[in-house]
């Protein structure tokens, strides 16, 4: 657990000036889960070299989105298939979305479409998204890394102020740990802060059990306290020190020393502020507030795990730790499962979407970050084109969507295409690895390069995908 407390700065007694901290747990630094979140091996083929600013932002849409209410629509379909959301036009002939996306449909030519994702794992969580494979896949080995804890296995380094991949992702796709690191164990999971209590996610019952099963460490604690100095945090860590020098004359591996240097970047992820700064909403500005706030409110029915308009702003503090150098951000929207009253559910879910997606592109356009930072949304499948009895779309894992922005998109690109029903694809199947082989490219890392798991087995990073040349 972390707590952090912003306040003044002052200087500790190395005479480096640090923010007033944070309480780190009854064993201080032995006692964090942080050195573990930020402890990577670099590959043998070496990390990557010189600085770079290109990052990723994963929305999530929690439970499987409809793509023919949101993104492709199907005004020739049968009358008792058909989305009740009609079509509207967009700033570029002849590229339509449903009405519940007027303000995307304003940017679609700073946008990309994917309305023909096929291959999904079918599973009700957010890891194929994370990951581009099958929960299955190299499950011996601990199963694949997701994107955010490989580039914390390549970029991680011990004077970084604030972690490469942070996790904001709440309700199932948080419960079932969506963003693993696989094979590539536990020294590089996510950074995982607890954002519950300024936006509640209430879970379904048969989840709160299985979050309670993954223990405390599953999630880290932000709330601000005064309970341990830095000076006294700088004590705990020279104590380390000299046990880890203990330590590492019994252990010819390198380990204990590499350990040293993980410790070392907790420290300073702990105690620079960057990361608390990056995490404070209330710094931010009331006009920017209020570009990510919608002012009217809208119609539709709500279930007890959807989220209001306010989760809005999670899209903002995914823009301020990535202006904080983050370089992997994944935060969810729930809450798409619509098997029951799809129509009027979407007449929420569908506008706070639109909404969001649009403050924040505008947002990274204004700042002049959106050639460097990529916008991916998508869900863990698409919605049946037949209701159910109940008037809900069921799960669809034939045909999914996916919506893409900034990086090298610097015009409207409508990738494949999909029969009359939006149920099957017609042209150019993109699967789930490709669209993650193209944020490796976007990030600088070649999808071909070698990694290695725990055992010091060699794995090709994307062994499956291909790049998208448009969005790459």
């Amino acid at each position: 657990m972390l707590i952090f407390r912003s306040g003044n700065r002052f200087t500790n007694c190395t005479g480096i000036e640090r923010r007033s901290v944070l309480y780190a747990g009854s064993l201080g630094l032995a006692g964090l889960s942080l050195p573990d979140v930020l402890a990577a091996e670099d590959s043998a083929a070496g990390s990557p070299k010189g600085p770079s600013k290109k990052s990723v932002i994963i929305l999530h849409l929690d439970g499987g989105p409809p793509q023919m209410d949101l993104i492709d629509p199907k005004p020739q379909a049968p009358v008792e298939l058909r989305s009740p959301f009609r079509p509207i036009s967009t700033n570029v002939p002849g590229v339509q979305l449903t009405e519940l996306m007027p303000r995307c449909a304003q940017i679609i030519d700073r946008l990309a479409l994917l309305r023909s994702l096929v291959g999904s794992d079918g599973k009700h969580h957010a890891f194929q998204c994370q990951s581009g494979y099958h929960e299955k896949v190299l499950r011996a080995a601990g199963g694949r890394p997701a994107l955010g804890c490989v580039v914390n296995h390549l970029f991680n380094s011990p004077v970084d102020q604030v972690p490469n991949f942070v996790d904001l992702m709440q309700g199932r796709p948080l419960v079932r740990n969506s963003a693993r690191p696989g094979f590539l164990g536990p020294s590089v999971k996510a950074f995982r802060p607890d954002i519950s209590d300024r936006w509640h996610r209430e879970l379904e019952e048969g989840m709160k059990g299985e979050l309670a099963r993954l223990g405390k460490n599953h999630k880290t604690s932000l709330r601000m306290i005064d309970e341990i100095s830095v000076s006294r945090l700088d004590n705990r860590l020279e104590l380390l020190r000299g046990l880890d020098r203990f330590k590492k004359q019994l252990d010819s591996s390198g380990a204990m020393e590499a350990m040293d240097e993980f410790h070392q970047q907790a420290y300073r992820v702990l105690t620079s502020g960057t990361f608390a700064d990056a995490m404070n909403l209330d710094a931010e500005s009331p006009e920017m507030v209020a570009h990510y706030t919608p002012k009217t409110k809208w119609g539709g029915k709500q279930t007890y795990t959807t989220e209001g308009p306010d989760a809005i702003q999670k899209f903002l503090l995914a823009r301020r730790l990535i202006e904080a150098g983050v370089r992997v951000v994944s935060l969810s929207l729930s809450d798409f499962d619509t098997h029951a009253d799809n129509n009027i559910r979407m007449q929420h879910l569908g506008p706070m979407f639109d909404f969001g997606f649009h403050a924040l592109i505008t947002d990274l356009e204004q700042r002049g970050m959106l050639e460097d930072v990529l916008v991916l949304a998508w869900g863990e499948f698409g919605r049946t084109p037949k209701y159910n009895e109940k008037g809900g779309r069921d799960h669809w894992p034939k045909l999914s969507m996916g919506m893409m922005a900034g990086g090298k998109i610097s015009g409207s690109a409508v990738l494949g295409a999909s029969d009359k029903l939006a149920a099957e694809p017609t042209e150019r199947p993109i699967s789930f690895a490709d669209v993650i082989a193209t944020i490796y490219q976007h990030l600088g890392i070649s999808p071909q390069r070698i990694i290695y798991d725990s055992s010091r087995r060699p794995h090709v990073l994307m062994d499956e995908g291909e790049v998208l040349e448009e969005l790459a």
